[in-house]
């Protein structure tokens, strides 16, 4: 049988990508390397037997909001969403807390008299969120839908995270947004650095940050179960080293990491395109943390009980410091902590009384370091009394989170640097970022726009390039 398509990787991207090029007609092969697909979206036992971890990507704001994967049906593959009692909280010291919540009412009267200065930045940004999404989800080239609208927040989005935190006086606000600003894995010092911020918050206030029902794999399953039901067909345990490798195809999507992409291509990609992808610049890196925690955490405010996410970085100070330690390649002593507790969205993930718990800790790119007691100390710091309701536990360092995706060099699992500019032009300077310069082959990893998060868009804005460059329909 002739295949139109190969998509190597079944990330979520790359699932997205290889159901846009099946839904305008080709008949399309995601080759996977590991055994199951789902890249940063897997799911599985690693602390002790029923208990069910996300083995990376924990929460689900970017894919409940994607403009693509909400036209894709995947309720009707099992994908359900579900939300814990509060979104997020961040502890403070003196057993208070900050609190976002979905209702942005309630989150502006949490914040006091600063309230009213969250409801000035955040009311008109979640009001048309969706509109924003639609054009912050495509790549620069392309000519917004809402110009207006868009050209606004990229003014705001522009500011570097400490010059938005001049709107708020008091210690909750400043501190909550930093700690959503710190998912960038960036200084806050930086251009650009409230652009990741900004657009979490108004995506909590316009969706919330919800959990996939059964674990984050469930996004993979739907999205593959999509892709079969168009015909498509899914190999695992299939590495692919070179495209040499691969039969005669109309086109092929990459949805590999750029370095990876350049060795994958070989000789055929022009040497402007490679001398591109091995010098892309990959950002600071995860240590991941599973514990199996009997009774739960027992958080000083009692609001983290009821909190899917929590956020462990003390005041926004604390939080910038760390940051900017972490980018020139030091471990803090007081590391950026997400803790996640899928459990009290989704009770099925547990045991009876025994509770998984994830949690990861910003670490320098390639740390060889041990912060499993940082980590460990970091969560004690706001629930004393944790180490001894932990009765199994599991740690990935970097080196280990590249080991179970390449894609994570070096523990990026953002996968590369979030400054301004490559925010704006990942992978590289070019009119079309998913071209590789071999005429048929993409990239489509969130080395592309819009970058990471699990919102399948970087696999069907490539896709969208090679039907557009095939004279094919293109999928909205």
């Amino acid at each position: 049988m002739t295949v139109d398509a190969f998509v190597v990787g079944a990330g979520p991207n790359g699932l997205a990508g290889a159901v846009t090029l099946a839904q305008a007609g080709l008949s399309v092969t995601v080759l996977e390397a590991a055994a199951t697909i789902g890249g940063g979206t897997r799911s599985g036992e690693v602390t002790v037997p029923g208990l069910l971890h996300d083995h990376c990507a924990a929460v689900h704001p970017m894919a409940v909001a994607s403009p693509y994967l909400g036209t894709l049906g995947l309720d009707r593959h099992g994908l359900r969403w579900e939300y814990a009692e509060t979104d997020l909280a961040h502890p403070l010291d003196g057993g208070r807390a900050a609190v976002l919540r979905r209702d942005l009412d309630a989150t502006v009267r949490g914040l006091g008299a600063d309230g009213p200065a969250w409801r000035r930045l955040f009311a008109p940004l979640t009001a048309h969120y969706d509109a924003l999404s639609e054009d912050l989800m495509r790549p620069l080239a392309a000519l917004p839908r809402h110009p207006v609208r868009t050209g606004a927040f990229g003014l705001l989005a522009a500011q570097p995270a400490q010059w938005t935190l001049r709107r708020w006086r008091g210690q909750s606000a400043r501190a909550l947004f930093a700690g959503v600003a710190a998912h960038a894995l960036s200084p806050l010092t930086g251009p650009g650095s409230s652009a990741i911020g900004l657009m979490l918050t108004a995506a909590a206030h316009r969706h919330g940050w919800p959990v996939a029902r059964g674990g984050s794999g469930a996004i993979a399953d739907a999205l593959a179960a999509r892709l079969v039901e168009l015909g498509g067909t899914i190999e695992t345990g299939t590495p692919v080293r070179s495209l040499r490798d691969l039969p005669p195809a109309r086109t092929v999507l990459l949805d590999l990491a750029p370095r990876e992409a350049a060795r994958v291509c070989g000789p055929r990609l022009p040497a402007r395109v490679r001398r591109a992808y091995t010098r892309y610049r990959h950002g600071p890196a995860a240590y991941k943390v599973d514990l199996a925690v009997e009774g739960g955490v027992p958080w000083r405010a009692e609001v983290c009980r009821t909190a899917g996410t929590v956020h462990l970085g003390g005041s926004a100070e604390e939080i910038a410091e760390a940051e900017q330690a972490v980018s020139r390649g030091r471990m803090p002593r007081n590391p950026f902590v997400l803790v996640a507790q899928q459990y009290l969205a989704d009770p099925g993930r547990s045991a009876g009384d025994v509770h998984p718990v994830w949690a990861y800790a910003h670490v320098p790119h390639g740390y060889d370091g041990d912060a499993t007691a940082t980590v460990l100390e970091r969560i004690e710091q706001y629930a004393p009394g944790l180490r001894d309701r932990v009765i199994g536990l599991t740690a990935r360092s970097p080196a280990a989170l590249e080991a179970y995706n390449p894609n994570y060099v070096g523990g990026d699992i953002l996968n590369g640097a979030n400054s301004l500019a490559s925010l704006a032009f990942r992978p590289r300077l070019a009119p079309d970022p998913y071209a590789t310069g071999i005429p048929g082959v993409y990239l489509c990893s969130a080395a592309t726009p819009p970058g990471a998060g699990v919102h399948g868009m970087c696999g069907h804005n490539a896709a969208r390039s090679a039907l557009r460059k095939l004279g094919l329909t293109v999928a909205v």
